[in-house]
């Protein structure tokens, strides 16, 4: 939610700026979609898929890819041998 701020997206990734220094390096965070939609240049994984289903639910959940998350069917357990 800060970096999109920061560079004037709102929960959708469309620009709503002001400035052309927010338009700078956007590119290290974002990737251009069609439609003039930003998307997070990232990748999410756990374990478990209940983190992921939070991060879907917020209010910038549907501005990532949903080929970019990677989940398991069960997590760790707070057991880091079993999640290494």
């Amino acid at each position: 939610q800060q970096i999109s701020g920061e560079h004037g997206l709102d929960s959708n990734g469309v620009y709503n700026g002001t400035s052309d220094l927010q338009l700078e390096r956007l590119s290290v965070y974002f990737n251009e979609a069609s439609g003039n939609k930003y998307v997070p240049r990232a990748v999410l994984v756990d374990l478990e898929p209940g983190t992921m289903d939070a991060v879907r639910a917020g209010p910038f959940g549907q501005l990532f890819r949903p080929d970019n998350f990677f989940f398991g069917q069960s997590g760790a357990g707070k057991n880091w041998a079993k999640g290494h």
